[in-house]
């Protein structure tokens, strides 16, 4: 039983809804195949998770591309573990930038990675520290492969996350001398597994100054490492560094405000 307890709240903390249908699937397992009923359960939790997402003020980024105008999510993962809520006011934010994004630089595709769940405010999105209500989203970087030219919808890594900007000879990179307990994972084992891409400068910092000179909101917030914003060029009260207790920021942009 202490498998099944560990499966059901890693599954929980990944998903929301995933405890819950292995709970099911265990209370049901003598009709059937185990992993078949959890299955089953987890797609009707989920179905039913997003047609309640509205009660709970939620909506759905799209998992496949919805044009060069919407945000979509980078892999359609983040759709299967449920992470791809947002309030409809962080939807209507996200989808100008992208909006943004194709009049500058047209046919460009803006990516998000995790939002929130589909319900329950203050309900974590580990292993983020926030991400709990709807109103905060990670949108992917843009990336160049090795010949510069700019990769359509994809990013250094097949999620987003992890595959880092780098600082540059010169720039430093913020809390190199920090100890203790911390979620600001250098992943230096990966990166060799990576793709070897290049940030594309010129559509991140668009996408960062546009985000940073049109808020919405209050207490709006855009987190990125601080020597990527220098190097952007992107200088705002706005755009602010998340602390050295916290994931690195030069794999994404976090976004973050109050209606």
């Amino acid at each position: 039983m202490i498998r099944h307890g560990f499966a059901i709240l890693l599954l929980t903390a990944l998903t929301q809804v995933g405890g819950i249908a292995w709970l099911l699937a265990l209370l049901t397992r003598s009709f059937g195949r185990f992993f078949v009923l959890f299955l089953a359960f987890y797609t009707a939790l989920s179905v039913g998770a997003h047609f309640a997402a509205p009660m709970a003020g939620r909506t759905a980024l799209p998992c496949l591309d919805a044009g060069p105008t919407q945000v979509a999510v980078l892999n359609p993962l983040y759709c299967a573990l449920n992470r791809n809520y947002v309030t409809s006011a962080m939807k209507t934010h996200a989808d100008a930038v992208a909006s943004h994004m194709h009049e500058q630089f047209p046919g460009t595709r803006t990516r998000a990675l995790d939002a929130s769940f589909p319900l329950l405010d203050g309900f974590p999105l580990l292993p983020h520290l926030t991400h709990d209500d709807g109103q905060k989203l990670d949108l992917a970087l843009y990336w160049d492969d090795a010949a510069g030219t700019y990769q359509l919808a994809r990013a250094k890594s097949i999620i987003g996350y992890w595959g880092f900007a780098v600082p540059r000879a010169g720039e430093t990179q913020s809390c190199a001398d920090e100890t203790g307990l911390s979620l600001r994972w250098d992943l230096d084992w990966l990166q060799p597994y990576l793709r070897d891409w290049t940030l594309n400068e010129a559509r991140t910092g668009a996408a960062l100054r546009w985000l940073a000179n049109n808020p919405t909101g209050t207490d709006y917030k855009l987190f990125i490492e601080p020597y990527l914003a220098k190097r952007l060029g992107v200088q705002s009260e706005h755009v602010r560094f998340q602390g050295c207790k916290a994931a690195r920021h030069d794999d994404h942009i976090h976004v973050e405000f109050r209606p």
